[in-house]
């Protein structure tokens, strides 16, 4: 089994940045890919941004690319999300997922394996 604990939420105006992090425990070698989601009208869960576990091969929701920034911090076992130019339409609760395998399509929610309890961003205009 992985455990994942999210931190860095919180509130901030239009345009402000914070900075998420999920730091993993247990299984960790087990783990491949390391993503963030938030829900989305319609959607369980929203991709935002992957990478791998090793570091590298990173993807963003077209949303956030340019604004985002996920990046692997291999001295905590964590990964980060850093936030920039927020905006209101950012609000919401941003799940860390986990995946075991390569194979399967790194922007969806349900090829991921493990998930944390989630942080909430909340953004005022």
């Amino acid at each position: 089994q992985v455990q994942l604990v999210e931190s860095g939420g919180g509130l901030v105006q239009a345009g402000g940045s914070l900075r998420l992090s999920c730091a993993a425990s247990g299984r960790t070698f087990s783990i491949h890919r390391m993503g963030w989601f938030r829900p989305a009208p319609g959607k369980e869960r929203e991709f935002v941004a992957t990478i791998r576990w090793s570091g590298g091969n990173e993807f963003y929701a077209d949303s956030v690319k340019g604004r985002f920034t996920i990046s692997r911090d291999n001295a905590k076992n964590a990964v980060s999300l850093q936030l920039n130019s927020l905006k209101p339409e950012d609000t919401a609760v941003y799940y860390c997922a986990a995946r075991s395998g390569p194979a399967g399509s790194v922007i969806l929610s349900n090829q991921y394996n493990y998930w944390g309890q989630g942080t909430q961003v909340t953004v005022n205009s």
